[in-house]
Order: structure tokens, then sequence, then C-alpha cells
């Protein structure tokens, strides 16, 4: 009787284990063992006092790989992209030029205004996420005018554009808004969160992507899977200052060689895997497109992101979909009404992939068999 019994719990207790595929992002990523054996092993000192040896290491390999002059490790790309406005924006009023579905627009709290007095002037992002040249010069203030008008002072990209799912930026159309910066007299940023999926994407090394940045914020922990923080590349004095702002903001800290030691593994370790990830993105998206309900624009994955969009007669929402499809230890993100996100990373395999596709066809069947869509 109680092996009877014990046998039925172990059983009901499998039933309960749940595959679990995290698809949220590539932020979810746990560092490997690399990673940690790297920051129990760190050798640190107070950085904020500029010592900190290890951090130092990770600063001036990623300016190399840049191809700038200096860098400075902070914790987050929304405070490396805040702190970049801020350094080349430092009279309150200043504006700034950016997308309408750039990051630093929609995701960072407005913390260029709150916190700068920066003022933004969005220019419509195209589907591939440039926006047209045009309407960026027609975008910069007339300095004669100042008496009523901001001044404009920079202009940010972004390299991939998440918002438009994960589309790259040419080095060619780079240059040319760069070359549109100069003659105005104004800076260009780049906010580089996944730099390196457009580098490995187009076939570019990184360095040239952002040859025509003044500043390159450079996010370490989505798709190359390090714990924490990114980088803001620049030249020498752009960096000393934006060093004081970094304090300003709260974001200098001590011994960060631990935080520094696992983005530099994760640098020689996953910078290869990126390809891996866009090739299961491009599965996925031909998976999900095969999927009655569902519809991918399978010609616009060029990374690591997913958008799909759930058709009306689907009869479900991209809340209810997100809902249904953690029952199955399938975890993603909505991205407005009846669409849904998808960001690959390192740690999913081809298998996780096939699972994903699986709980989808389980998701929207039960949904057709509820309707008595059969």
């Amino acid at each position: 009787m109680f092996l009877l019994e014990t046998g039925l719990l172990i059983a009901c207790s499998v039933k309960m284990v749940v595959r679990t595929v995290d698809l949220r992002s590539d932020t979810v990523t746990k560092p490997t063992e690399a990673m940690r054996n790297a920051m129990a092993n760190a050798e640190v000192d107070d950085d904020v006092l500029g010592y900190d040896p290890t951090a130092q290491r990770l600063e001036a390999e990623m300016a190399r790989i840049m191809g700038k002059e200096a860098g400075l490790f902070v914790p987050s790309g929304t405070m490396g992209n805040l702190i970049s406005v801020l350094t080349h924006c430092q009279i309150r009023g200043s504006e700034i030029i950016l997308g309408d579905y750039s990051h630093i627009h929609i995701y960072e709290n407005g913390g260029i205004s709150t916190l700068g007095g920066v003022h933004p002037r969005t220019v419509k992002n195209n589907e591939d996420g440039t926006m047209d040249l045009d309407l960026i010069e027609a975008a910069i203030r007339d300095p004669s005018f100042e008496i009523c008008y901001p001044t404009t002072r920079l202009i940010c990209l972004e390299n991939s554009q998440a918002h438009s799912g994960g589309r790259c930026l040419s080095a060619e159309y780079t240059d040319k808004v760069g070359e549109l910066a100069k003659k105005y007299g104004l800076k260009l940023h780049i906010d580089g969160a996944r730099i390196f999926n457009a580098s490995v994407a187009l076939g570019v090394p990184v360095h040239r992507l952002v040859q025509a940045a003044d500043s390159v914020s450079v996010c370490l922990s989505k798709g190359l899977g390090a714990p924490v923080g990114s980088v803001v590349v620049g030249s020498k004095s752009f960096i000393a200052r934006a060093k004081i702002l970094r304090k300003t903001l709260g974001g200098g800290m001590r011994q960060i060689g631990v935080l520094c030691a696992a983005a530099f593994t994760a640098l020689q370790e996953n910078l290869v895997k990126l390809e891996g990830d866009h090739r299961k993105a491009k599965i996925l998206a031909a998976e999900l497109n095969k999927i009655k309900g569902l519809k991918v624009d399978v010609a616009t994955v060029e990374t690591n992101i997913v958008y799909c969009d759930i058709l009306k007669g689907s009869r479900i929402s991209e809340t209810e979909l997100v809902k249904t499809l953690e029952q199955y230890g399938l975890l993603i993100l909505p991205e407005g009404p009846l669409r849904v996100r998808f960001v690959l990373h390192h740690q999913i395999s081809e298998s996780d992939v096939h699972y994903a596709v699986s709980c989808l066809q389980r998701a929207l069947a039960g949904v057709a068999e509820e309707n008595g869509d059969k």
C-alpha cells in the first residue's frame, strides 16, 4: 500500500514538473560556470578611486573593439545612454533627435528630461529601424531662432533596433547620419544594446558599425549573457566627463572587478554563439508562421528577436496567450495589441525552440476547441 501511494505521489509530482523555456528577453540568462569562477577569482580594487584592475582591463578591451579611445563600465544600458546624452548636452534645454520607437525615448523612464532637462524631438522610425535622412535634417533647429527654439545638440541611433524587431542599421547608413551631424556641428550617440548582434548579422566588424559615432553604449547583459553591466565608449575627454556623471547618478561602485570579470568572460565565451541565436530565431519565426492564427514576417527576422502577430480570428488576446503559455512553462512577453515577442539567447537550444512551437500549437488548438472550431 505504501509503495502504491508513493508511486502515485511520484507520478503526480512528475506531472507537476514543467519544462521552462524563457524567451522573454536575452537578459534572463544565468551566469555560466566560467563566469562564476571568474567572479570568484577576480582581482579587484576601488573603482571610484580608479584602481580596479579588472574594470580597467574590460574598459580598455571594449574601447579597442569599438575603435574608440576609452571606456567606462556602468551598471545598466539605461544609465549608459543617460550618461552619454547628458555628457553631450550639458546645457539644460538642449534638444536631441531620436527615433519615435527608440529605447531611449520609450523605455528609459524619460530620464533625459527628468534628470537632464533635455528635450527629445522624435523622428519616425521606419520598419527597418532607420530614420529618413531628410526628416532628421528637417528636425534640426535653426540656431538663428534660438529665442524660441531649443538648441539641437545630439542625434541618437539604436543598433540593432529592438522595437523594430532587432533590425540592423548598416555602416553606410550610420556614416550618412554621422556626416549630417558633423554638417550641423552635432554629436552622434549610438545605443548599442545589441550592437554585437548587428555586427554578426551584417558580417561587419563592430568598430566599423560605430565608426561615425562620438559615443556608444554597449550592453553586456543581453546577447552576450553577462549578469550585469554595460560599457560606454568614446574619446578620452568624453569618458572623463562621463565618469563624473556616473558618480552623480549613483553608478560609481567599488570593487566592480567582480562584475567586470563575468562580463569579460561573456565577451570571450558568447560572442561566437550569436550566429546560432540568429539561426534559431529564424527557425522559430518560420515555424510560428505555419501555425493557424499566427503571423510572422519572416523576412524581417535578422537577429535574435521575433515579433509574432495574433490574427483577429484566433479569438485570443496577447495577454491570454501569454498566460496560457505559462502553464506549459513557455515564457514570453506581450508587445501590444495582438502581438507577442520572443527573444533567443545562448541558453536556448534548438530543442527548446521546437518545444516553444509545440506549446503555441497546443495553445491555439485549445482556443479553437473551446470555440467549437475543429
